[in-house]
């Protein structure tokens, strides 16, 4: 392949290098009006009386905004494609308030400063309620959430009078039956905390009305045209008034896939007819968003003593925090995401509850629940591995599914797979057969290495679709126009590659148009792993349309017949008749006169399936038994993605997630103080790795070819944060022999387990 494959630079490489990419609030007017929210300091509370009479006064105040301004019809904030499988359990603002940071009222001022005077003068009068934080009592709790009457456009299992959001079981087969038959059974808890998105760039949009009246949306978002629903929704316009457009991204990791400021800019717009802009400070966007949803997850796993698994069981309960965005979701991926990996089961299960608290909302955060069920069942797996005193490198090769199988849980046929290259790759590079399982260094320090697998999906099957337009122009060159979002993982470099591919013409006369509801066909945004394939693949059938229409266009102008016309990306042409015609000309000819019609490429994909991608990844970590303390020495990840298609940005979305699941796996945590208080809304309190935390990151592929992907590809983007978590735990246990199984693996738990 010509550019497929290739490491070409990001299109807007150097752009953002020299800081001349533009991002939202370099498209903000500068007489924008700036809107606060001013936030609950309960848990839980209604709000009894809000005085705003002072605050309006206030010179420089536009609008100040209370429950009683607003619409009264309930939605969901989360970017799913409709309808929306989250429950509607959110108002613009509500007389009542479910955890710290809740919204109370919006201001909106001629500058920061004054709005947050005016912010500072409104009284409100609270009734304190009894309020739900620890989770694991959610469901005996005498406390509701949520006592409103709450609309799903599913069965999710949605009980309120229990704080259940969501209540969902799988099984196949008699998992009580296999495990009683098996010659060994290992069982265990794990707890997974909430972590947040750290992203740069931090949660901003702005609006204004544009000569017709339309709403104009300018935002940070993952999902412009999910963005649009909701706003429609919301504030009870038709969506046709609706205009988002999506600038270059600061980063999202799943955040931005939840609409969290759009709305409250949007109707100051509204009441004002004045532009206006919010953005949120670093402590509301660790407060006042979403995170990673936290979980329990107790595990059994049987298998004879050859090691061949039989049976798995999960069961989980997970934290869904005052409101449902994605609730029902993830927690499915934490068995359909984990449970399809190993293929001799005989019985399989998933169960489990989401439980309304009154604490920030969890959401979507890259792995999306599959993250917390990897290491759960991967953690349970490395613990067969040494009850039976089985490598546990060894233990996956007799269990793992094979390329050409169907899973036994959930029925997904895998064509494309080669796990045991992964796994012989990565033991090679991180030198585990001289490692395993540790090496005391004679100075109070032991080093030792530990592996997981995992494995994701590409896109959600039956569900999104992709919809994908590619242009000749009057001047033979090209125009792609796609509604996915770069969030700068490098996608619509990518996709253009894709182009220029199959037109067989050079990158540089490829232009991308992205993320504009009013210019691009729909796209449901850049979420689910689904970019590269879902989106891609739409590119690629575009592109061949285009391509048919260039030589059909030619065979008339030319009066040749198709079947005897070339096409080398410059020119189509006819050897037998020594007659030629240039892709310029062809698109001169068909943009001006009234002969020929201007060409454009047009195709749709959705796929019935969602391909998984695999990682086998392999942590060598060095622990002092002193102090507990551990520092990651090297990490080896082999990723199966199908073809890559651009190995720089691959690997660079490898790496980026690896350190994501590092930060997970030993450092980050979102925490919450018995009222309610979030203590880590501020990069003092919530640490995240640095590069000298991370150690040597080393990043292999072992190609596969997808046949449902673009040139064989599958996903790459979220099934590069799992592996770290169980890795890095079992490396610790095989160094000192506790295994700390409520992230983060701090040094504290690793020296208070040695020390019981």
């Amino acid at each position: 392949m010509r550019i497929v494959g290739k490491g070409i630079r990001k299109i807007d490489a150097m752009s953002i290098t020299t800081g001349k990419a533009v991002y939202t609030d370099d498209l903000a007017s500068k007489d924008a009006l700036v809107v606060k929210i001013l936030r609950s300091p309960h848990a839980y509370a209604k709000i009894k009386n809000i005085d705003t009479s002072r605050a309006e006064k206030l010179e420089g105040v536009e609008c100040i905004l209370t429950h009683k301004d607003v619409p009264d019809t309930r939605f969901t904030l989360a970017g799913q494609t409709y309808p929306e499988p989250s429950p509607y359990d959110r108002l613009i603002l509500e007389d009542v308030v479910r955890y710290v940071g809740d919204e109370v009222a919006i201001v909106a001022a001629v500058d920061e400063k004054t709005a947050i005077k005016a912010m500072n003068m409104i009284k409100v009068d609270y009734e304190v309620l009894e309020a739900i934080i620890d989770f694991e009592k959610a469901i005996e709790s005498n406390v509701t959430v949520h006592e409103e009457e709450v609309k799903c456009n599913f069965d999710i299992g949605f009980d309120s009078k229990k704080n259940i959001a969501s209540k969902q079981e799988y099984a196949k087969g008699d998992v009580v039956k296999v495990l009683d038959d098996c010659d060994i059974v290992v069982e265990e808890t794990y707890y997974t905390q909430a972590q947040a998105h750290a992203m740069m760039e931090t949660y901003r949009s702005y609006n204004y009305l544009d000569h017709a009246g339309r709403l104009v949306v300018i935002s940070s978002t993952q999902i412009p045209f999910h963005v649009r629903r909701h706003l429609s929704r919301a504030l009870n316009i038709p969506a046709s008034k609706i205009r988002v457009i999506k600038p270059r991204i600061g980063g999202g990791f799943g955040g931005k896939q939840t609409a969290c400021t759009e709305i409250f800019s949007a109707i100051v717009t509204l009441k004002t007819g004045k532009p206006a802009k919010i953005i949120y400070d670093r402590t509301e966007t660790f407060n006042s968003t979403t995170s990673r949803h936290a979980t329990r997850i107790k595990v059994k796993i049987g298998s004879n003593k050859d090691g061949i698994i039989r049976a798995i069981d999960i069961e989980g309960l997970s934290d869904t925090g005052a409101y449902g965005e994605h609730a029902s979701t993830t927690f499915g991926l934490i068995g359909e995401k984990t449970l399809p990996l190993y293929n001799k089961l005989e019985a399989a299960r998933f169960a489990g509850d989401v439980v309304y608290t009154n604490k920030m909302p969890g959401g979507a955060l890259r792995g999306y629940g599959a993250t917390q069920g990897n290491f759960a069942v991967e953690s349970t797996v490395n613990m067969l591995a040494d009850r039976l005193n089985i490598d546990p490198t060894e233990l996956r090769m007799k269990n793992v599914v094979a390329e050409g199988e169907t899973t036994f849980a959930y029925g997904k046929h895998v064509q494309s797979a080669d796990l045991e290259r992964c796994i012989n790759r990565g033991k090679e590079l991180i030198g585990w057969d001289d490692k395993y399982p540790s090496m005391d260094l004679g100075n109070g320090k032991v080093r030792s290495v530990g592996m997981s697998l995992t494995m994701q999906g590409s896109g959600i099957p039956n569900l999104d679709k992709s919809s994908v337009e590619v242009r000749l122009d009057d001047y033979g060159s090209y125009v792609l126009m796609v509604g996915s979002t770069d969030m700068g993982t490098g996608s619509d470099t990518v996709l253009a590659q894709m182009v220029a591919e199959v037109l067989l013409t050079d990158m540089d006369r490829i232009t991308v148009i992205a993320s504009d509801t009013d210019m691009v066909p729909y796209d449901p945004g850049s979420y689910a792993s689904s970019t590269t394939y879902v989106t891609g693949m739409a590119v690629v059938k575009a592109a061949e349309d285009l391509r048919d229409k260039i030589i059909e266009s030619a065979s008339n102008q030319l009066e040749i017949d198709i079947e005897n016309l070339e096409f080398d990306g410059n020119k189509v042409f006819s050897v037998e008749h020594s007659k030629e015609i240039s892709v310029f000309d062809i698109s001169v000819n068909t943009t001006i006169g009234n002969r020929w019609e201007q060409l454009i490429g047009f195709a749709s994909y959705g796929s019935s399936v969602s391909p998984p991608p695999f990682i086998a990844g392999f942590a060598e970590t060095e622990v002092d038994k002193e102090t507990g303390k551990v520092d990651l020495i090297n990490y080896v990840a082999i990723a199966d993605c199908g073809t890559v298609i651009n190995e720089n940005l691959a690997k660079i979305q490898v790496e980026g997630g690896i350190v994501q699941g590092i930060g997970m796996a030993m450092f980050e945590e979102v925490r919450h103080t018995d009222n309610g208080y979030m203590d880590t809304n501020t990069f003092m309190q919530y640490k995240i790795p640095s590069r000298e935390d991370v150690g040597n990151i080393k990043v292999e592929f072992v190609e596969t070819y997808e046949p449902t992907g673009p040139f064989g590809a599958k996903s790459i983007g979220e099934v590069v944060i799992n592996t770290p978590l169980a890795a890095i735990q079992d490396s610790v246990f095989n160094a000192v022999g506790v295994r700390i199984n409520n992230l983060p693996i701090t040094p504290e738990k690793v020296f208070m387990k040695l020390n019981k």
